[in-house]
């Protein structure tokens, strides 16, 4: 017929390659869609590539900044340790000088000095003029050789007349200061060779109530008070003590403890100290009943 005919005519016209031109068609749709699916797949990994990659740079960076600041805290450590490192080595040289050093003795000038650094901003030129003490105020100083005993024979030569002629209550003919208990009772003993029957006694606060040294101070004579200037001050404002018949104060100046300090370098026994000598002893020896000594 012609219809198969112009069927036959068309194929034979295209020819056999015109199924092959759309299957090429087809492959190469299909080859450009995976292409462009690889290409994305490749976008997408670059991208967590770039972000794994940036995540890290950014914790080193913290991580770097973290390492600085603790550097920095162990460096202030270090610094704060060898600071602290320095100041008690410090305090230890300071004990090393005075170990080291050729001990000097006491003289009249270091107790006026003393004076005049703790009250010259504290009182005015009126006051300072009568805390003065004159050169006729004391008794030679301990050289050093001395001990107790040989030190008090030397400044009291009469000392068996003035204990026969003593009589008066609640008052003493020698007192000795001293910075403890524990050096009071030290220098009790070694008070044996001068006191003959002289009568001493203990003024600390240790254990003994200052009621009880009331008493014994009342109830009868007593030639010699040996102890801490705090509580001889505190008996002296009771009108536990009196310094009607003291003739002679020795301070114990020169003597160190443990730590090297004399009385005079120990903050609280300094002060107090400073308040014995005004309780009326600067003033006893500036009108000339009383002699002071540095042993």
């Amino acid at each position: 017929s012609t219809s198969g005919t112009f069927g036959l005519k068309m194929g034979d016209e295209l020819g056999d390659e015109w199924w092959q031109q759309e299957a090429n068609k087809s492959d190469a749709s299909e080859a450009e869609g995976e292409k462009a699916a690889e290409d994305i797949s490749e976008e997408k990994t670059t991208k967590k590539r770039k972000g794994q990659s940036a995540k890290p740079v950014k914790a080193k960076k913290k991580k770097v900044q973290a390492e600085c600041f603790v550097a920095q805290e162990k460096k202030n450590d270090d610094e704060d340790k060898d600071s602290k490192k320095a100041k008690r080595r410090r305090k230890k040289k300071i004990s090393n000088v005075l170990a080291s050093s050729a001990p000097k003795p006491g003289c009249p000038a270091d107790l006026q000095k003393l004076i005049e650094e703790d009250y010259s901003n504290k009182r005015s030129v009126i006051e300072m003029e009568e805390l003065k003490l004159a050169d006729s105020c004391f008794l030679p100083s301990n050289d050093l050789t001395h001990s107790l005993s040989s030190f008090l024979k030397e400044i009291c030569p009469k000392w068996a007349k003035l204990t026969k002629q003593h009589i008066e209550k609640k008052s003493v003919v020698l007192l000795i200061i001293c910075s403890s208990a524990h050096r009071t009772l030290e220098l009790i003993k070694q008070l044996t060779t001068f006191k003959g029957e002289s009568k001493v006694l203990k003024l600390f606060a240790k254990h003994i109530k200052v009621e009880e040294q009331i008493k014994l101070l009342d109830k009868g004579v007593t030639h010699i008070g040996v102890g801490t200037p705090g509580r001889i001050t505190a008996l002296i404002d009771k009108d536990g003590l009196t310094l009607k018949a003291l003739k002679y104060v020795v301070l114990d100046w020169n003597w160190r403890d443990q730590k090297l300090r004399r009385m005079a370098d120990i903050p609280e026994v300094r002060v107090d100290m400073l308040k014995f000598l005004e309780a009326g002893i600067i003033q006893a020896c500036n009108a000339g009943s009383l002699k002071l000594g540095l042993f």
